[in-house]
């Protein structure tokens, strides 16, 4: 081998000082940091998103149970409803409870803490058999999840 050979070698790891060591050492180290301060970050906003989808679920499912009611007292003749002329409301009801129309009415699979309150009530100066205001509150675990006003009128 000549001269100009052995000057090109890569000098060997042993060859290395111990400053040059700890150096290495000390960049794994902030590089670790660095991948768990992301980590954490990202796991956090995993924890954040999914607590916005179970909210997003319990606002559609309040919802989906608030328009299946209205549209269900809707289509319940005035025949069948039981008016009260001197009480306010005309009627009302809870499901699961006390439908006084339809003693089976239970709530649909999968709606386990919910609960649903309706009321009929007078819109102003009309008799109670022409329009009615309905009221449908839905309840998640006794606390109010969504609320839905419309009217049922006498056809």
């Amino acid at each position: 081998m000549n001269a100009s050979q052995e000057k090109r070698t890569v000098p060997r790891s042993d060859s290395l000082t111990g400053s040059q060591l700890g150096m290495t050492l000390i960049e794994i180290l902030v590089a670790l940091g660095i991948l768990a301060a992301a980590a954490v970050i990202f796991l956090v906003g995993m924890q954040t998103s999914s607590m916005a989808v179970m909210v997003s679920q319990k606002s559609v499912a309040a919802d989906s149970l608030a328009k299946s009611e209205m549209e269900y007292v809707k289509s319940v003749l005035y025949t069948e409803l039981p008016f009260d002329p001197v009480s306010d409301p005309l009627w009302e009801y809870q499901v699961p409870g006390n439908t006084p129309w339809d003693t089976v009415r239970v709530l649909p699979a999968g709606y386990l803490g919910y609960s649903v309150e309706v009321s009929g009530r007078p819109v102003g100066a009309y008799l109670p058999a022409e329009i009615q205001e309905i009221t449908v509150i839905v309840r998640h675990n006794e606390e109010t999840a969504f609320t839905l006003v419309g009217y049922k009128v006498n056809r």
